[in-house]
């Protein structure tokens, strides 16, 4: 029963966060970024951003409940927390594959895309993601084409986002059969969250770059598809899409 009520004082504080991270996140927003972003571009971007921050803070929460429940010796309150963090974690890697997706299908069709910066690859700490970064710091110095270079940076981004979801997932059944409080484990949890902030990040870089070089017309378009994406389980809303007719007139 207790973690029944866990469960729901954990589900409470998330929708407060959520709130309070979204007013927040408009005065971040005017910050720096509205010099290189167009008004329509930010409309379609500043919802993302802030439904990524809060999902990533709430996640980041709930996990860490779970350390604290283990380290007072309550396992299986520990991980039953734990498979609250694994739902958050599901809902945050949809919008972060499907961010991911957006860019990878509007790129061919995007002029002037350039990579903001190579993807911080040394900041990585589990083994999912570090096995991978290699071939892509090989392949980075090959590539000269920005375009390509953008869509070899999205590869890694993707390819790091589904390993680490299963990674998590695994980690989180196995310890939850066994109760498991090695450190061994906990700590691979913990690098997995730490991987996925960081690759969440980069993704919104990327989204950014990506949005930036886009005409009236690309926007609506864009921003069409990504209603769809945000519709899925977000609750901020982005204001009506104008028609580009709308905008030429």
């Amino acid at each position: 029963m207790k973690w029944v009520v866990g469960g729901f004082i954990l589900a409470v504080v998330a929708v407060l966060l959520r709130r309070l991270l979204h007013m927040g996140a408009k005065g971040k927003g005017q910050l720096g970024r509205r010099q290189s972003l167009r008004g329509d571009l930010l409309a379609l971007y500043e919802p993302v951003e802030q439904e990524i921050e809060a999902r990533t803070t709430i996640l980041g929460i709930t996990l860490n409940e779970a350390f604290g429940e283990r380290e007072a010796n309550r396992h299986e309150m520990a991980w039953h927390i734990v498979r609250l963090a694994v739902g958050e974690w599901d809902h945050l890697s949809q919008l972060v594959e499907g961010l991911q997706d957006l860019a990878s299908k509007f790129l061919p069709v995007t002029n002037g895309i350039a990579p903001v910066r190579r993807v911080a690859v040394g900041h990585f700490k589990s083994r999912a993601v570090k096995d991978y970064v290699g071939l892509y710091e090989f392949l980075d110095q090959l590539v000269f084409r920005s375009k390509h270079r953008f869509a070899l940076q999205l590869r890694l981004l993707s390819h790091g986002s589904a390993a680490l979801t299963k990674e998590f997932r695994g980690a989180c059944r196995e310890g939850t059969l066994a109760l498991d409080s090695s450190e061994e484990l906990w700590n691979r949890l913990d690098h997995y969250f730490h991987d996925f902030d960081l690759i969440s990040k980069e993704t919104l870089l990327a989204f950014r770059a990506l949005l930036a070089c886009q005409s009236p017309e690309g926007a609506h378009e864009l921003g069409l598809d990504l209603r769809v994406l945000l519709e899925r389980g977000m609750r901020v809303s982005i204001s009506p899409l104008p028609s580009v007719k709308a905008r030429e007139s």
